[in-house]
C-alpha cells in the first residue's frame, strides 16, 4: 500500500503544480507541499480521500456564508483568520486579518504586484487540490462498512417515530390530487411492459437464466401475470417452463438483499437488490412513469431523469444571479414513507396497487438478519425508487411554495409555484426567496437536508455533477479507480486514459501525462484520438489523429487502438424462455448489445465487466 500511497502523492503534487499555473496571481507555495508529503507519510490516502474533501467543504461553506467561521478547517492549522495549507490561493478570496470575503460585489479585481487575480480560477484551482481523490473507489475499513449498515437500520427504525400532523397530512393529499390525477389518466396495466434491468438480483441469478423462472410472488399475478408477463401469451399450462415455477405467497417473498459496494475510503454505498421478478415489474412501471413525467404538464423539464443539462445549467446561471438555491439530501431514498409515496397515486388504484405489489416488504442485512415490515417506499435497488422519490420531493417543493405565497391548492397557483422548481433524483432547485420554507418542509416530511452540498446564499452552487463559482464552472476531475498496474485491469486502465483526457481539457498538462505515462507503461504509446472514438488514446485541441492505414472496404482512415469490448459468459436457453428473451430484444426491452447479437441465447454479457482488444478503429 506504501508505494501506491506514494503513487497517488505523485498525482497530488502535479494536480497541485498545475492548479497554481492556471492562478493568474502567484499562488505557489512550496509549503504546501511539505504539508501534503508529511500528512500522507502519517494519515496514508485518508488525507486525500477525506480530510482534503473535508477542507474543501469548509471552503464552499465559506464561499456561502461570505466569512470563513473560526470552527472551519479545524485540522489544519491557521495564519490570521485564513488556513496555513493553501494560503496563498485562499488569501486572494478571503481576508487574512477579518476572514470575510474580499470584494464581496464579485467583481475579479484583487490586485498583486498590478495583476489581476481571477477569483473563481482561484475557486476551481483550490477544489481540484482538494477533491481529486474525493470519488476514488477503495474499499473502506470494516468499522466504516458497518457504520453504513447500522445507519440503514436505524433510518428504518426511525420510521417508528415519524408521524406528522393532520394539517400537513391533508396538504400533501390535497396538493398530491392536483399535481398527479390527470398524470396517469387514463392508465391501462397492459401499458405497462415489464422487462429485466442489467444490475444483480437477490437470487443471484444473472444474464440470460432471469428468463427461466424459478420463483413468481403471487402478489404480482393480478397486475402482471406468469403468463403474459414473464413468458409469452400463449404458453401452454403443460409447458415445462411452467412446471419449474413456484407461486410464492407474500410470507414467503425473498427480502432484498442489502449490501455495501464500494464508493470512497469514507464509506460504502449500501444497496438493496431486488429479487428478480419484482425488479423485473420495478422496470416496466418505472419506463412508464418516466416517459409520462417527462411530458407532463406539471412536471416536463421540471422533473427530469434523461438528462440533467436543466439543472445543470440551472445551478450555473444560479451562481451569477443567486436567483435559484440549490438543495441536496442525505440517505434520500431510505426516507421516503411509503403511506405517503402511495398516497400521490391516490386518484388511480390501479397504478397505486400494481406499484405497491412490486414493493418489497423486507430487506436481510449481510449478517442474515431480517428487518421488515419495511415502512420507507424503498430504497437504493429498486427500479421504482428514483421516479417515486423525485415525485415526493417535488411534492413537497409544492407543497412549500403555496404555504410560503399563501396560495391555494389549484392547478393555477400551482403553475405559479412550479416555475421555478427542479427535480433530478435527490438534486432540488427551487426559489433563492423561498429555499429556507422548503428546507423547512422537507425536514417535516421526513428528509434529510445534506447541509454541505446545499446552498442557498453567495455565488457557489452545485447541481447534477455541476459546481459554479460567480457563472464559472469550478466544477474538479475526478480520480475514480485505482492506478492499473496490469493489462488484466481494464476497467482501471479505461478509467485512467478518460481522467487523463479530462485533465488535458482543463489545461492541466503535467497531470494529464502523469496518468498518460502510467498507463503506456502498460498497454503501450496511444494513439490520438477523436473524442467520439470508441479506441483508446489521447484527445487534442490541435486535431491531431494517427493514422495508420487507408480501409478500402469503409473508405476511411484506421488506426490500432485498445478498444473496451463486453466479456462474454455462456448461458444457453431454449424453449419458451429463449420466445421471451428474442420478443424483447426485438422491442428493445433488453439492453442494446443483446439486441444486436444474434448469438445472445447462447451467450451473455457480463454486467460491468469489459476485457481490452487492440483491433483497427476510424481514427474521427
Amino acid at each position: 500500500m506504501k508505494s501506491n500511497v506514494s503513487d497517488y502523492l505523485e498525482v497530488a503534487e502535479v494536480v497541485y503544480i498545475d492548479a497554481c499555473a492556471k492562478c493568474i496571481a502567484d499562488v505557489s507555495d512550496l509549503r504546501d507541499l511539505v504539508t501534503m508529503r508529511s500528512r500522507i507519510e502519517h494519515e496514508g490516502l485518508s488525507f486525500l480521500t477525506i480530510t482534503l474533501p473535508n477542507f474543501c467543504k469548509d471552503f464552499e461553506r465559506s464561499l456561502e456564508l461570505g466569512y470563513i467561521d473560526p470552527t472551519f478547517f479545524k485540522s489544519f492549522k491557521k495564519n490570521g483568520s485564513i488556513p496555513a495549507f493553501l494560503q496563498g490561493m485562499i488569501g486572494h478570496v478571503f481576508d487574512r486579518e477579518t476572514g470575510r470575503l474580499i470584494n464581496d460585489e464579485g467583481t475579479p479585481n484583487v490586485l498583486l504586484g498590478g495583476v489581476s487575480s481571477d477569483i473563481p480560477t482561484i475557486v476551481e484551482s483550490v477544489r481540484q487540490i482538494c477533491c481529486t481523490f474525493k470519488k476514488l473507489e477503495v474499499d473502506c475499513t470494516p468499522k466504516r462498512v458497518q457504520a453504513a449498515l447500522d445507519s440503514f437500520i436505524e433510518v428504518e427504525r426511525s420510521f417508528e417515530q415519524f408521524s406528522i400532523p393532520d394539517e400537513l397530512h391533508d396538504k400533501f393529499r390535497r396538493v398530491a390530487h392536483v399535481l398527479w390525477s390527470d398524470m396517469v389518466r387514463p392508465f391501462r396495466i397492459d401499458q405497462v411492459i415489464p422487462r429485466h434491468g442489467p444490475g444483480a438480483t437477490a437470487e443471484r441469478i444473472s444474464g440470460n437464466q432471469k428468463f427461466v423462472w424459478r420463483r413468481w410472488h403471487d402478489r404480482l399475478e393480478p397486475y402482471f401475470p406468469l403468463v403474459d408477463s414473464a413468458y409469452p401469451l400463449g404458453t401452454p399450462m403443460t409447458a415445462e417452463e411452467l412446471k419449474l415455477v413456484t407461486i410464492v405467497p407474500e410470507n414467503e417473498e425473498q427480502p432484498v438483499r442489502v449490501t455495501p459496494v464500494p464508493k470512497t475510503l469514507k464509506g460504502p454505498r449500501i444497496i438493496a437488490i431486488e429479487p428478480c421478478c419484482m425488479q423485473y415489474a420495478q422496470q416496466g412501471i418505472r419506463d412508464w412513469l418516466y416517459a409520462r413525467l417527462e411530458s407532463y404538464r406539471f412536471t416536463a423539464g421540471h422533473i427530469n431523469f434523461s438528462d440533467q443539462t436543466k439543472n445543470q445549467q440551472l445551478a450555473m446561471d444560479s451562481s451569477r444571479t443567486g436567483r435559484l438555491a440549490t438543495i441536496d439530501l442525505s440517505d434520500a431514498s431510505d426516507r421516503v414513507p411509503r403511506s405517503l409515496a402511495l398516497e400521490m397515486f391516490q386518484d388511480h388504484p390501479d397504478l397505486r396497487d400494481a406499484i405497491d405489489s412490486c414493493r418489497s416488504t423486507r430487506a436481510e442485512m449481510p449478517d442474515g438478519q431480517i428487518i421488515g415490515p419495511l415502512n420507507k417506499f424503498a430504497s437504493m435497488g429498486s427500479a421504482l425508487c428514483f421516479p417515486v422519490e423525485a415525485m415526493y420531493f417535488y411534492t413537497i417543493c409544492v407543497v412549500a411554495l403555496l404555504e410560503a405565497m399563501h396560495l391555494p391548492e389549484t392547478p393555477v397557483c400551482i403553475f405559479r409555484c412550479i416555475k421555478d422548481v427542479y427535480v433530478y433524483g435527490d438534486d432540488i432547485i427551487v426559489p433563492s426567496t423561498y429555499a429556507n420554507v422548503v428546507l423547512d418542509y422537507l425536514q417535516k416530511y421526513n428528509c434529510k437536508v445534506n447541509l454541505n452540498k446545499t446552498f442557498l446564499t453567495g455565488k457557489f452552487r452545485e447541481s447534477c455533477g455541476v459546481d459554479a463559482y460567480d457563472g464559472k464552472l469550478v466544477t474538479p476531475t475526478y480520480l475514480r479507480r485505482l492506478r492499473p498496474e496490469n493489462k488484466r485491469q481494464a476497467s482501471q486502465i479505461i478509467s485512467w486514459v478518460k481522467t487523463a483526457n479530462l485533465f488535458y481539457k482543463r489545461g492541466y498538462w503535467r497531470t494529464a501525462q502523469l496518468l498518460f505515462n502510467q498507463v503506456e507503461r502498460i498497454i503501450g504509446p496511444l494513439p490520438y484520438v477523436s473524442e467520439n472514438s470508441e479506441g483508446l488514446g489521447r484527445t487534442s485541441f490541435m486535431g491531431y489523429r494517427s493514422v495508420e492505414r487507408w480501409n478500402d472496404k469503409l473508405c476511411r482512415f484506421e488506426v490500432k487502438a485498445y478498444t473496451p469490448v463486453p466479456i462474454l459468459s455462456k448461458d444457453q436457453i431454449g424453449g419458451y424462455a429463449a420466445l421471451q428473451k428474442s420478443l424483447a430484444s426485438l422491442s428493445r426491452q433488453v439492453d442494446e448489445w443483446a439486441s444486436r447479437d444474434a448469438s445472445h441465447l447462447e451467450h451473455f454479457a457480463l454486467h460491468g465487466a469489459v476485457a481490452l482488444q487492440r483491433r483497427w478503429v476510424p481514427t474521427s
